[in-house]
């Protein structure tokens, strides 16, 4: 078994799935990976199963009834992972927007340069982003703004979703205490490992929106993050943040 997992939440990825797996398993770097599936109409589950009699120690799936969010998916994978003793865990999509390739640096962001997180930024070195539209980028952009003046986390890519967390993080978040099911709950994760008192740091990547498949991206992703950012951080001063463990 590998000391490092990839999640990777699945719903009609049939056109990716196969070639991420492969891809992340080529990597000179040993990983394991969980496939979180919520129940693809479009076979992507049994995709998995085919390839799973070829890496039998290496792929693991989770399927799930329907479509849950992306956040109770996420979560349901940090369980796994801290049940069968990962050290460190990373969350990646599975339509190649994030490159396998940066799995590395970001692992290694934590295992050799003693971060507790490390975050796949868009916008540390410029705005390194690949195939989106203009509006796509400045809305995106000034979100992860948006979020840094609000919290005060010194981030630059608040809002990213290629993550590699430590053991010790997950392990002190009180993961069914998690509010956001949407793509806010990548910001409510970093924010409370930033006021856990977490190590972040920042990784250059450059973000290529999918070739392959539909976005599940929406409007209301976009709501959820504007106001919910707002009320997370008005919470935050009547929370109390303690580390269970060092």
């Amino acid at each position: 078994m590998a000391n490092s997992l990839v999640i990777i939440p699945t719903y009609n990825e049939k056109e990716n799935i196969e070639k991420i797996i492969r891809k992340v398993f080529s990597l000179p770097k040993e990983f394991d990976i969980l496939i979180i599936e919520d129940n693809s109409p479009d076979g992507t589950a049994q995709i998995v199963k085919n390839l799973q009699t070829e890496f039998s120690t290496q792929l693991f799936m989770v399927e799930r009834k329907g479509k849950l969010g992306l956040g109770t998916a996420y979560i349901a994978g940090f369980k796994w992972a801290l049940a069968h003793n990962y050290e460190y865990i990373i969350e990646m999509d599975a339509d190649f927007s994030h490159n396998p390739d940066d799995l590395i640096s970001l692992q290694e962001a934590c295992s050799v340069g003693g971060a507790d997180l490390s975050i796949g930024s868009r916008y540390k070195s410029g705005v390194n982003v690949v195939n989106w539209p203009m509006g796509r980028v400045l809305m995106s952009y000034c979100a992860s703004k948006y979020v840094r003046f609000i919290t005060g986390m010194n981030i630059n890519d608040t809002t990213a979703g290629f993550k590699c967390y430590t053991r010790r993080v997950l392990e002190n978040i009180d993961l069914d205490s998690i509010r956001f099911k949407g793509y806010a709950f990548q910001i409510e994760m970093k924010f409370t490992a930033w006021k856990l008192g977490f190590t972040l740091e920042e990784v250059p990547i450059i973000f290529t929106d999918r070739k392959a498949g539909a976005s599940k991206m929406s409007g209301g992703i976009f709501n959820e993050a504007f106001w919910g950012v707002i009320i997370m951080k008005l919470r935050s001063y009547f929370k109390r943040y303690h580390r269970k463990t060092l």
